[in-house]
């Protein structure tokens, strides 16, 4: 059985820099699969360019078996793609509701009011702040907002993007616990994170992206004992 996603040799530049460099990695279906790195490894610009807010200068992203890479960004997230970016980029001014209901903007189907209720039951907080705005959330409640939002396009691959960047360990806790709840419920998760104990430890499988390119790969548990990746990103000598 192929992949869910392939990405194959995937280059990409801003202007004259290369950021990402023949980067090739695979998530089969209901896997949570991690990619590793520093700042600046290109891991972030990889996560754009699968949602289609970049675009490749070689190499091909497959969906399904089927080439994405053109396609444009509201036609992959209807595909099944959903992108829960960096700094989750939540509408401030609009309530925790009105977030959702703009996650569902592809959709045109009668379960979207039953999707808003599991999330809700995910989050409760947000359920029970549903007429505030986001913007006077914690950092955490924006997080758990940007990945209930995403969630609310009914993905079959949900593509999270630091989710435990600035909050705390209780709550960094809380997202990675609901991550694994998510994949019991059949969602596939791809998962950028600087927290590599914590990521590798939750993940099917890991890739180590460094200066743009994959240079370790393999099951998580394996990758959190090798001794390379544990001196890199644990500060272990």
């Amino acid at each position: 059985m192929s992949p869910l996603l392939e990405v194959r040799n995937l280059s990409v530049a801003y202007g004259a820099i290369e950021a990402v460099r023949d980067i090739t990695f695979s998530v089969d279906e209901g896997q949570i699969v991690s990619l590793i790195g520093a700042n600046g490894a290109g891991k972030t610009t990889t996560l754009r360019t699968i949602s289609g807010l970049l675009r490749p200068t070689r190499g091909e992203v497959l969906f399904r078996g089927k080439p994405i890479h053109k396609q444009a960004a509201h036609e992959i997230l209807a595909s099944g793609i959903a992108h829960c970016p960096e700094g989750r980029r939540l509408f401030g001014r609009m309530t925790v509701e009105e977030n959702l209901q703009l996650g569902a903007y592809v959709r045109n189907d009668a379960g979207i009011e039953a999707d808003m209720q599991r999330v809700y039951e995910l989050f409760p907080v947000l359920g029970e702040r549903r007429q505030n705005k986001a913007g006077l959330f914690s950092g955490g409640e924006q997080q758990m907002l940007a990945i209930g939002r995403a969630m609310m396009s009914k993905p079959k691959l949900l593509m999270l993007d630091e989710p435990s960047m600035g909050l705390s360990p209780i709550m960094t806790q809380r997202i990675f616990d609901t991550i694994k709840e998510l994949q019991a419920g059949g969602t596939t998760i791809l998962l950028v994170e600087q927290n590599a104990l914590a990521a590798l430890a939750l993940s099917d499988r890991g890739y180590v992206i460094d200066l743009g390119s994959t240079t370790l790969e393999g099951p998580g548990l394996d990758l959190l004992a090798d001794q390379r990746v544990r001196a890199a990103y644990l500060g272990e000598g």
